[in-house]
């Protein structure tokens, strides 16, 4: 667990290094708007194509077969359901159908 934690870390920092560098190179090369522009476009899309990357290793966005938000596919079983505090009642909504409280906390 530590070891690939480690690993996707390592990773991260290596394509990040990479990406420092390819801005620097395109502020080099390119005039000034447009350079900045290139190097700030790399920088706020990269994160998003590496979330994207490590996502789709863990089964997550979309492929409805778990690892997506906590864990839990998109399947129609995955509704949330709510305890009460107060009488220990399993529901779903707002207040409880037993004793009308308000106060619940969530069960997933």
């Amino acid at each position: 667990m530590v070891r690939t934690v480690l690993f996707q870390f390592s990773s991260y920092l290596v394509f990040l290094f990479a990406s420092l560098a390819v801005s620097i190179a395109l502020q080099w090369i390119l005039p000034f708007p447009f350079g900045l522009g290139a190097a700030l476009a790399i920088f706020v899309v990269f994160p998003f194509l590496l979330r994207k990357r490590y996502m789709s290793r863990m089964g997550g966005y979309g492929s409805g077969t778990g690892g997506g938000f906590f864990g839990m596919g998109s399947q129609g079983s995955s509704s949330i359901k709510y305890v009460c505090l107060v009488c220990n009642n399993k529901h779903k909504g707002g207040t409880c159908p037993r004793c009308g409280s308000k106060m619940q906390r969530a069960d997933f």
